[in-house]
């Protein structure tokens, strides 16, 4: 298999995890950081997943952390995606913050790359927008932790070209994903589902009528889930799924999206899940 040149944009919880799994198979990764500080977060995270992965993921039993660390560059310049055939935006769900990325990259980016952004509920169209080639733009929604979730959601903005899908779903292919594509619109399937679900269960929790354990219970025990929504939320982040529910919410002006009001103190409190140790759960 022939090795791609990836550039991971934005080094968080799902940014870490998607260069992570990359590297593991084989792949040349630069994760891109706004700073130095940042750029050592990510690293932390990353050989964090490289200690324990090999327990769940038969990919990396007998592979020593140093050995997928070895396929991973950080940068804190924009300039390092110039030479990679796969760019996958990361940042945080803010529009003005991607709208500002979006508009530096036409400087640095391949014309012929693959400009895939893992996005939770901005349209792919807008953020094409941004872009001076938005036919290069394409929506990949990678799922945490990335290197035990086989398949991805593939949004189709307006104007992504078919060179762009068919690149993207090849690219994917060498990373080992399955590919399922639809089309753009705000949340896309995934996320527009699972944040309601999500939303509704803090609202369970808010009116007092169980415990974040026993919700997650009866969803893990009775639909067989392998998560519960209140141990999702934590993971993904109490902060980024509140940012997501806005963005659904502003776009569609339907109150179904209103943002639990215990979310949004939680938030304000730093109780923002697994990244800071302390959200509908204690880690």
């Amino acid at each position: 298999m022939s090795k791609l040149n990836i550039a991971v944009i934005g080094g968080g919880n799902i940014g870490s995890s998607l260069a992570f799994d990359c590297a593991l198979r084989g792949h040349n990764v630069v994760v891109v950081e706004k700073d130095e500080p940042s750029c050592e977060q990510s690293r932390a995270r990353v050989l964090e997943t490289a200690g324990y992965a090999p327990l769940f993921s038969p990919l990396a039993k007998g592979k020593k952390p140093q050995d997928i660390l070895d396929n991973i560059r950080w940068s804190n310049e924009l300039g390092a995606i110039s030479d990679c055939a796969f760019v996958v935006e990361n940042i945080p769900e803010n529009i003005e913050l991607k709208q500002a990325l979006y508009t530096r990259m036409a400087e640095f980016i391949a014309p012929n790359a693959v400009l895939a952004a893992n996005t939770s509920c901005i349209p792919i169209t807008k953020l094409g927008s941004f872009h001076k080639t938005s036919a290069q733009v394409i929506g990949v929604h990678f799922m945490n932790p990335v290197y035990l979730k086989h398949t991805v959601e593939v949004i189709l903005g307006l104007n992504t070209s078919e060179q762009t899908k068919d690149r993207c779903l090849e690219m994917l292919a060498m990373l080992g994903k399955k590919a399922v594509v639809v089309k753009d619109g705000p949340g896309f399937v995934s996320n527009r589902i699972s944040h309601l679900f999500m939303n509704e269960a803090a609202f369970a929790i808010q009116d007092g009528i169980a415990q974040p354990a026993d919700v997650d219970a009866i969803f893990k025990e009775c639909f067989g889930h392998k998560m519960g929504p209140l141990e999702t939320a934590d993971l993904i982040g109490v902060d980024t799924v509140v940012n997501s529910l806005d963005v659904l919410y502003q776009t569609f002006q339907d109150s179904k999206y209103r943002v639990c009001p215990l979310m949004r103190s939680m938030v304000d409190a730093g109780h923002l899940g697994r990244k800071t140790g302390k959200g509908f759960y204690s880690y």
